[in-house]
């Protein structure tokens, strides 16, 4: 399957009311291990690739080795990839679109990309974020490449706990303004509340995609709430780790207490009078 045709299938899993479900990547044997539990597509999750890797999230992971592990997850599956692209690598919008373009080089075909100043503080503008995504855009239809950007916001992760209507009218005001640049998606982690969740998908001309999170509602109840997408981030890769721990624990619990035994019989041996 092409890249052209896996993106039009990738974009047609968007369904309003019918949720396109993504458990997160952070490399080619999870990837694997995800697209043989039947999942018609894959996503990375930024964090958990930097992780798996001992780099912190916020593009600290270099980009020839982001690369290098896309590029073994392409060699192993053959659905649809999206990748956590972060900010793109770039406040220039040039060498931006260059950096997608590798991506693109690579057979993506869809990004995250979020309107948080990953080298700085605080979000974006709306107008300057629309200018970024229209270069990606820009680029891809010179590639003749139909990329699935999902323009992702941080204004309810930027803000903790604060679901409030204020930020939900802050979320339209650009949910429009990046479908307007060229957007395919809208992202909005950190967004837990059921009737602003309903509110925005009713409003926004792009599918909405939200973050498995405590707080979320279910998945049967966001399908009713209008959202085309759930992601579920880093939950994948923490919850492997867990397991990992877990596991290891208990080997090593159980190998110290037959070492223990062990060294206390052959002490009371030693000890005993013949």
């Amino acid at each position: 399957m092409n890249s052209i045709t896996k993106a039009g299938r990738f974009a047609a899993l968007h369904i309003k009311g019918c949720p396109l479900v993504l458990y997160n990547a952070w490399d080619a044997a999870s990837a694997k291990a995800i697209c043989d539990a039947e999942a018609p597509a894959l996503a990375t999750s930024s964090w958990a690739l930097a992780a798996a890797h001992g780099y912190a999230d916020g593009e600290i992971i270099p980009m020839h080795l982001l690369e290098q592990i896309l590029a073994r997850i392409m060699a192993t599956i053959d659905v649809p990839v999206t990748v956590d692209f972060e900010g793109g690598y770039s406040d220039d919008d040039g060498r931006l679109a260059a950096n997608v373009s590798r991506l693109l080089d690579l057979g993506v075909i869809g990004i995250n990309f979020e309107d948080r100043i990953v080298s700085g503080k605080g979000l974006y503008s709306v107008e300057r974020q629309s200018r970024r995504i229209e270069a990606i855009r820009k680029m891809a239809h010179e590639r003749g490449s139909p990329v699935f950007i999902n323009a992702r916001t941080d204004l309810f992760l930027a803000a903790g706990t604060g679901d409030d209507q204020s930020l939900l009218e802050a979320a339209k005001i650009r949910a429009a303004a990046y479908a307007q640049a060229g957007a395919s998606g809208f992202f909005v982690p950190g967004l837990r509340n059921d009737a602003l969740i309903g509110e925005l998908c009713n409003a926004s001309v792009l599918p909405v995609n939200v973050m498995v999170m405590e707080g979320l509602p279910s998945a049967p109840r966001l399908a009713e709430l209008g959202v085309a997408r759930i992601s579920y981030g880093p939950v994948p890769f923490i919850e492997t780790i867990e397991k990992l721990k877990a596991a290891a624990s208990r080997v090593y619990l159980q190998t110290s207490i037959a070492v223990n035994k062990h060294d206390f019989e052959s002490r009371t041996l030693i000890a005993t009078p013949s």
